[in-house]
């Protein structure tokens, strides 16, 4: 059963920054042959991509709304994939999913993601 657990959510101010981390049991899959992202979710709103790394971690894919904020990583060694997150806004205020990839390729698709994590509340107020 494959097994994906995030941490590392709490509450922070404006301008704070937090990273979160996503780990990953590997029982029946090898984590670092496959992509890896992270999908918040804001209450009232759909699940939305906002980044996403290649399986050895070489090439990372990020939305317009945190491009030069967040920062994805993965350490194939240690099966965690983390996404720091920097300049935090209350806009980004949401549950963040982690989630393997199908493929060692990312997409901002949820579709090609086929295991997700149980999600880490990240809430940013003054």
């Amino acid at each position: 059963q494959v097994q994906l657990v995030e941490s590392g959510g709490g509450l922070v101010q404006p301008g704070d920054s937090l990273r979160l981390s996503c780990a990953a049991s590997e029982r029946t899959f090898t984590f670092s042959r496959y992509a890896a992202g992270w999908f918040p979710q804001a209450p009232g709103k759909e699940r939305e991509f906002v980044a996403a790394i290649t399986s050895k971690g070489g090439t990372t894919y990020y939305s317009d709304s945190v491009k030069g904020r967040f920062a994805i990583s993965r350490d194939n060694a240690d099966n965690t994939v983390d996404l720091q997150m920097n300049s935090l806004r209350p806009e980004d205020t949401a549950v963040y999913y982690c989630a393997k990839g199908r493929t060692i390729f990312p997409t901002t698709s949820e579709e090609n993601y086929d295991y997700w994590g149980q999600g880490t509340q990240v809430t940013v107020s003054s």
